[in-house]
């Protein structure tokens, strides 16, 4: 599938960078294993478009951390779309790591790549997100010291997103609630915002 001019739209001037970033994931990507052999026609729909709806719903000029970012995967398409953010990746393993690393470098992108475990990080920033990495109450424990008072998780997760988050016990003084994002030409993306209380 190639990308719709409508999706396209939402990266700016940045259209050549994402669909630079597709061959990447469609060929690096796959023969490094960050994506499956099956998904090399899917990247658009399955993976790209799932990551625009999350873009709309985040402050200006924020401080933004992509926790298992993997192949770059909200992170990277965050940073094309919202320019104005400071995207910052957090990776465990090398291999992804070293294609985060390689796509900064490629699309020449003012993104930070952290290795390292988001338990582990020391740094603090206002959004953090999160997509296909863990339970909503485990994301909310290795994730919740990255995030000051007034910040945010935001998790993109799938039609059971409703029940994982009535299911999740939040941190005390925080609150959730799930966002259903109708975008056109999209289908209806999910996103939970657990918001740390002041």
């Amino acid at each position: 599938m190639k990308p719709t001019p409508e999706l396209l739209a939402y990266f700016g001037e940045n259209q050549g960078k994402i669909q630079a970033f597709a061959t990447l994931l469609k060929t690096t990507g796959i023969e490094h294993g960050l994506i499956g052999p099956k998904e090399g026609d899917r990247i658009w729909q399955r993976h790209i478009a799932n990551c625009i709806p999350i873009t709309t719903i985040i402050p200006n000029r924020v401080r933004l951390a992509d926790i298992g970012s993997g192949a770059g995967l909200p992170g990277v398409v965050i940073a094309l779309a919202r320019p104005d953010l400071k995207v910052t990746l957090i990776e465990p393993l090398q291999r992804r790591v070293d294609f985060l690393n390689q796509v900064i470098a490629e699309l020449e992108l003012p993104i930070k790549v952290v290795r390292g475990r988001a338990e582990a990080v020391k740094m603090q920033f206002e959004v953090v997100t999160a997509r296909a990495v863990a339970p909503l109450e485990k994301l909310i424990q290795i994730s919740w010291h990255m995030i000051p008072k007034g910040g945010c998780l935001l998790a993109i997760k799938g039609e059971s997103a409703a029940e994982e988050l009535a299911a999740t016990k939040l941190k005390k003084g925080s609150t959730a609630k799930l966002h259903e994002i109708s975008l056109p030409n999209l289908p209806v993306a999910r996103v939970v915002e657990v918001l740390k209380g002041a």
